[in-house]
């Protein structure tokens, strides 16, 4: 039967470049130092606004991986199946370095080309970031294994996708995972138990990881309890006889969201690995990693921010209600202009990040990556919820990315290290790293002068910062009680302080009566009157030729 005529729907968001319809990106990237990548990240962001790239989207989450325990003889494989278009989307990362290139290109702001081509591409489909993430994280820390790192370092960078099972010396290019936590543990990776016996000039690794994270990697950076306490071991797929590590999945994880991604239970029964770093200094020796893919935490939910109010404002400027379009009705405006202030403040934190990672600012990106990663995954479920209902019932099934927004966007709050992990991670920061905290509160000082409301704000926040220094040692357990609240400030703060420098005079001035003068009500929608939400809107919707 033929349906009758279709009415007052929007076209389709596609046909259009993702990189270019973003000003704050475009902008952004040009202040941090990567404006030279600009022609690249626009060719990348038309293959992500096209119908083809979206489909692929589509069909690698509708199509999940399927895990393959034994051939049909019943010898082990332990090896887990993709559909073709999650390969060509790792394959479209991998030739565009997100997974790498950075560390071997040296070139300035080449981090933060990367993070807006990560933020770009996770777009079409976040699930597949996960092993280009971990990849990139895994570079820099195995700087504490030179010869690993001499090893390994050109084949995680290579621009080849490959992902044929067979030794790392047989491929053209390698993926690297991560395997910390265990069921007894979770977070607390001191409780782990899975143990490291000497061998040669080898270990032998024997537990379960309750969480392997990509698991057709070539190798995994795990933790495992060493004579000398726990320690940070590479493991990878085959062993230095050429065979298959001794490893075991038992099953893949049926996950709320990122239905793209494989993350799987994993057995070690005497796993070959090799010591990175030194032993019984596991944790400071993965926290360079864990810091990276911090990083990424941010830059991708940044990302799912913006899809999620690219979405909304596409709708709303084509979609009628009540005899008129839904952008020019107050209430619809006031909502999107909310969730477009949101997003941009995560899409200058994660391009700020990034630079402060490309001119080696460590301390500021120890303490600042905490505290965005806790505040932008933080606020990532409201907005795609809020995001979601602005396409009604059309953004609650799975025809509409939105629902694959809604089901990811708790994610990145739980990668490495849920929301109290963060906060106590921020508190070790502030009370012991003085550098870190100097830098924070410099970056912080840099805004002042710009609005009376922002001024207010951070000259509160640094008397309390002073206050927590002194109390740490005095009264641990009240500062630990209050941390949410310190660290919600401290990333509202290095927020406007980007803002009032660098961001859009309208949103600006929004984010600053709304998250630092106090003027907003607790939904989405709620700001207070004199902004212009018109120009605010604007600037983020995207244009589709």
């Amino acid at each position: 039967m033929r349906t009758h005529d279709v009415l007052n729907q929007p076209p389709p968001l596609e046909g259009y470049d993702v990189f270019g319809a973003d000003e704050a990106l475009v902008e952004g990237v040009a202040r941090e130092g990567a404006g030279w990548a600009s022609d690249e990240l626009s060719e990348l962001g038309r293959l992500a606004g096209s119908e083809e790239a979206i489909t692929w989207g589509f069909e690698a989450n509708a199509n999940r991986p399927v895990l393959r325990t034994h051939d049909r003889f019943g010898h082990r494989l332990d090896r887990v199946d993709y559909h073709p278009s999650y390969h060509r989307l790792m394959e479209v990362a991998v030739e565009r370095g997100l997974h790498g290139a950075a560390w071997a290109q040296g070139t300035a702001g080449a981090h933060v080309a990367r993070a807006a081509a990560f933020g770009v591409w996770s777009q079409v489909d976040a699930g597949h970031g996960c092993p280009i993430s971990m990849t990139y994280a895994v570079y820099p820390a195995l700087r504490a294994a030179p010869r690993q790192l001499e090893a390994w370092g050109p084949r995680l960078s290579s621009r080849q996708y490959d992902p044929s099972f067979r030794p790392a010396p047989a491929k053209a290019g390698c993926l690297a995972g991560m395997g910390m936590t265990e069921k007894q543990g979770g977070s607390d990776v001191r409780a782990n138990t899975t143990t490291a016996v000497a061998d040669g000039e080898g270990w032998r690794l024997t537990g379960h990881k309750w969480f392997c994270s990509a698991p057709n990697s070539d190798l995994w950076l795990m933790l495992a309890q060493a004579p000398a306490g726990l320690s940070c071991f590479l493991v990878p797929r085959f062993g230095p006889d050429g065979g298959p590590n001794s490893l075991a999945f038992q099953r893949l994880k049926d996950k709320l969201g990122n239905h793209s991604n494989a993350s799987a239970e994993l057995e070690l029964e005497g796993a070959w690995a090799e010591l990175v770093g030194e032993e019984g200094r596991g944790v400071a020796t993965i926290v360079t990693m864990v810091n990276h893919t911090r990083l990424d935490c941010v830059t991708g939910t940044a990302a799912l921010m913006r899809q999620a109010v690219a979405q909304a404002t596409h709708h709303a400027a084509y979609r009628e209600a009540f005899g008129r379009v839904l952008a020019d009705q107050p209430l619809m405006r006031a909502v999107l202009a909310d969730l477009a202030v949101e997003s941009e403040a995560a899409t200058l934190t994660m391009l700020r990040l990034a630079g402060a990672y490309d001119r080696g600012e460590a301390g500021f990106a120890r303490l600042a990556t905490a505290v965005a990663k806790y505040w932008v995954c933080k606020r990532a479920p409201v907005l795609a919820a809020e995001a979601l209902e602005c396409l009604g019932g059309n953004g609650y099934v799975e025809e509409s990315v939105m629902s694959r927004l809604f089901r990811e966007s708790p994610l990145n709050g739980l990668w490495e290290g849920a929301g109290n992990v963060i906060c106590l991670d921020v508190l070790r920061a502030i009370t012991r790293s003085p550098l870190s905290l100097d830098a924070f509160v410099a970056e912080l000082d840099a805004g002042l002068g710009a609005d009376r409301r922002y001024d207010t704000a951070v000259e509160a926040l640094k008397v309390d910062l002073a206050a927590a220094t002194r109390s740490a040692a005095a009264d641990p357990g009240m500062l630990e009680a209050g941390a949410r609240r310190l660290v919600e400030r401290m990333a509202l703060a290095l927020q406007g302080s980007l803002l009032v420098r660098w961001g859009h005079p309208a949103v600006a001035d929004a984010f600053s009566a709304s998250r630092l003068g106090g003027d907003q009500g607790l939904a989405p929608g709620t700001l207070p009157s004199g902004v212009d939400c018109r120009a605010v809107i604007e600037r983020a919707r995207p244009k589709v030729a």
